[in-house]
């Protein structure tokens, strides 16, 4: 364990992925996701207290951020392998996932791709993998050192330029019961799009914490814990 209070594991492609854990040793395991930029201390808060009563709970650092490898490689393809191999390294079968933006985009392309490891989906702020309006110009790199690498969000944004159709038309394939939470006014990200993507999952719905924004588990903590909560332990 780090000073930090990390642990890590090594998947079988090599990575080395640094996690947080709490928790009970019995129930389904909850493996969070964090967004682009940031790592798994930004879960720290009521949630995981919610949660670790009766879940194991996991926070991941995805790969180029925190303390996880930065191994220059960041394909979308990449992050689904990662968590692939951090659930085999733990021994865990299936998980509930809970991912925000960019992990969250994560989560739901695992499910696409492994629907019988995931129990429960959680979708923060997710994004909608469709060609854009418009491309977007590749973001330079800030002044300054890095908190996570920045070619991490190059290539995010090449990806969201010219997305695979697969990740769009593969939304049916997630068999898991899925809660997309959005963050109603004050998102930057059109929140029709979080209609039409549960229109696509065979079980999904969404739930809007109004005026929460892009950051619905910061803004609005206790609200988005309780959704959470009631949607993991509903029948």
């Amino acid at each position: 364990m780090s000073e930090n209070g990390t642990q890590t594991v090594r998947t079988d492609d090599g990575v080395r992925l640094a996690y947080r854990a709490w928790g009970a040793e019995t129930g389904v395991p909850v493996v969070l996701l964090h967004c682009l930029g940031e790592d798994g201390e930004d879960w720290r808060g009521p949630l995981i207290s919610a949660l670790a009563g009766a879940h194991p709970v996991y926070a991941l650092d995805l790969r180029g951020h925190g303390e996880s490898d930065w191994p220059g490689s960041y394909a979308l393809a990449d992050f689904v392998a990662d968590l692939r191999g951090f659930l085999d390294a733990l021994g865990i079968e299936r998980a509930v996932l809970v991912g925000h933006s960019f992990g969250s985009v994560v989560a739901y392309l695992f499910a696409q791709e492994h629907p019988g490891r995931v129990e429960r989906l959680v979708l923060e702020e997710t994004g909608a993998l469709r060609p854009p309006a418009r491309p977007r110009q590749l973001p330079e790199a800030p002044p300054g050192t890095p908190l996570f690498d920045w070619e991490v969000t190059v290539q995010w944004t090449r990806q969201r330029n010219a997305p695979d159709p697969a990740w769009w038309e593969r939304l049916s394939a997630i068999t898991a019961p899925t809660l997309l939470v959005g963050g109603g006014n004050g998102s930057h990200l059109p929140q029709e799009d979080l209609a039409s993507m549960a229109e696509r999952i065979p079980d999904a719905r969404v739930l809007t914490i109004d005026g929460a924004g892009h950051l619905v588990h910061e803004a609005r903590p206790m609200e988005f814990t309780r959704a959470v909560v009631d949607f993991l332990t509903e029948a």
